[in-house]
């Protein structure tokens, strides 16, 4: 992780200062100056933004807190565009209300030039466009902060038929503008630590650096089209969900060359009615295609917004925009199991007792307080209708209460609970009456009985026991080695100072052949 320059911080300050006031302006020109509220340390500039723009823009008028404040990010453009898209996956920091709007924030502009992108593609790719394309489309279909999308016709060495293709061209030094403004949120967040103690546990400084780390391996292009490969590879043979192919060919770090894809967007519920599709039997497929992602594979698409999804002739789902995806680990998945199906049991001791185990919430925190607060998020919103039930909200909620029991933030559940909250809109916005999780749920099923039943326990125990085993040759050779140094003398042990590395070493090796001599024995008796 990239450390803070104390010197450079100082002699960017001016130009930072500057900058937060102009800023500060446009939050006040749209009524969104309550985010510095988030920051005391900024704070100081809302006073002068108010004097410099009493005037509200009418197009604010009568919008929620979030909305404003998504509509100031846009104004401020693409840095800000996908600060807001970080923050929608806050709740626990900006509240549900806030982090459900700033998720609808568009991440549209304008256009740049098809010269500047044709210039690109030539540069990226080391050869001339007419060699690369047939066609080369000069208007772009879609203009986003990072990157646009022209349509292309490939030009085939051996005089085949040329292929319909999306290319993907970054914006002209996309980079630079980025840099620049991560410098201010940097600076921003080192005034926050080192000014308001209270919010240091939040982390400012590192959160700016994993959102910098996210941005720049978004406008890596090959890694969104590693991305795109890999969801591929998952979903091969499965008729109803697909992923456009890879030019690889036709693809460097700021061009990306997919499979043209043809089909109804996903938001267009009039079109889909009128081509024959079924709402309820999309949603269906959805809900199976978003199961398989986050529990099958561990690896989802991390920005399903509706504009991301289309509907082919066949009535397949096809998805587009890899470049924020989610990994879960198998055990993040098998918590994210147990958490849920104690919640759709209201078996609140097994969620607690979930939390605990993982290590989320610390143990001195007071188990039955903990049930207590599960039980209140989890009540209101289980009573509703089943068409209302939103599991992405008990997330939310239950992200929220993580300062009141010292919870540790959890970044890759932050981002399924923001693409879960854009699947249910899909699914009502299709099929108002279901509900896509009871759809998913003899999947859920299945799921279970062949990952957390007693055989599969059995066997994840296994696994981590040859895990384990497979340490100890490593930890022999050690203290084999440690051993010929002792008695040679050219180890000599400073008792005081390694008396409990030592100690350690040893319950380990301990550890180890007790458990190893339990399931065996345990083995032996079944």
């Amino acid at each position: 992780m990239r450390r803070v320059n104390h010197r450079t911080t100082l002699l960017h300050t001016p130009r930072n200062l500057l900058r937060l006031l102009a800023i500060a302006t446009t939050l006040a020109r749209h009524d969104a100056l309550f985010v510095l509220d988030w920051l005391p340390a900024a704070g100081w500039i809302a006073r002068p933004a108010r004097l410099i723009w009493r005037r509200k823009d009418p197009a604010v008028a009568g919008l929620r807190p979030g909305e404003r404040l998504a509509l100031a990010l846009h104004r401020l453009g693409p840095s800000f565009i996908k600060l807001g898209q970080a923050l929608s996956t806050r709740s626990d920091l900006v509240g549900e209300a806030l982090a459900t709007d700033l998720s609808r924030l568009q991440d549209r502009l304008p256009a740049f030039a098809s010269a500047a992108a044709r210039a690109t593609v030539e540069a990226e790719l080391g050869q001339d466009i007419d060699s690369l394309f047939e066609q080369f489309d000069d208007e772009p279909v879609a203009a986003a902060s990072i990157a646009q999308v022209h349509f292309a016709v490939t030009r085939e060495a051996d005089g085949a038929p040329g292929r319909a293709v999306a290319v993907k061209v970054l914006r002209p030094a996309i980079e630079q503008a980025f840099e620049r403004d991560l410098v201010l949120f940097r600076w921003v967040a080192e005034l926050t630590e080192r000014t308001q103690p209270k919010l240091r546990r939040l982390r400012p400084v590192e959160a700016v650096e994993t959102f910098a780390e996210t941005v720049r391996l978004e406008m890596d292009l090959r890694m969104e089209a590693a991305a795109a490969s890999e969801l591929r590879d998952n979903f091969r043979g499965d008729t109803t969900y697909r992923i456009p192919g890879v030019d690889w060919v036709r693809t460097a770090r700021r061009v990306l060359t997919t499979e043209r894809i043809s089909g109804t967007p996903l938001h267009d519920v009039a079109a889909l009615q009128a081509a024959g599709h079924d709402g309820l039997e999309i949603v269906r497929r959805a809900a199976a295609a978003f199961f398989n992602q986050v529990f099958r594979d561990g690896f989802f698409h991390g920005d399903m917004h509706p504009g991301n999804v289309f509907i082919d002739a066949d009535g397949a789902l096809v998805a587009i925009d890899f470049g924020i995806m989610g990994r879960l680990d198998r055990k993040t998945r098998h918590f994210l199991a147990d958490m849920l199906l104690g919640f759709l049991t209201q078996d609140y001791g097994r969620v607690a007792d979930v939390h605990f185990d993982a290590g989320y919430v610390p143990r001195e925190q007071s188990r039955e307080r903990f049930m207590q607060a599960l039980r209140a998020i989890a009540e209101p919103i289980f009573g509703r209708p089943t068409g209302d039930i939103s599991i992405a909200r008990l997330l939310a909620q239950l992200f929220q209460v993580t300062e009141q029991f010292d919870m540790e933030t959890q970044p890759q559940l932050l981002l399924l609970q923001k693409t879960m909250l854009l699947a249910e809109g899909v699914g009502r916005m299709l099929a108002p009456e279901a509900n896509m999780w009871v759809l998913a749920q003899p999947l859920v099923e299945e799921w279970m009985r062949e990952n957390r039943g007693p055989e599969a326990r059995l066997v994840e125990a296994g696994r981590e026991l040859v895990d384990s085993l497979r340490r100890v040759p490593a930890l022999v050779a050690n203290l084999e080695r440690a051993a010929g140094q002792m008695a040679d003398g050219s180890l000599r042990l400073d008792l005081a100072q390694r008396d409990r590395a030592g100690a350690g070493r040893w319950l380990s090796w301990l550890a180890v052949v007790l458990v190893a001599g339990l399931v065996g024995a345990w083995l032996a008796g079944l």
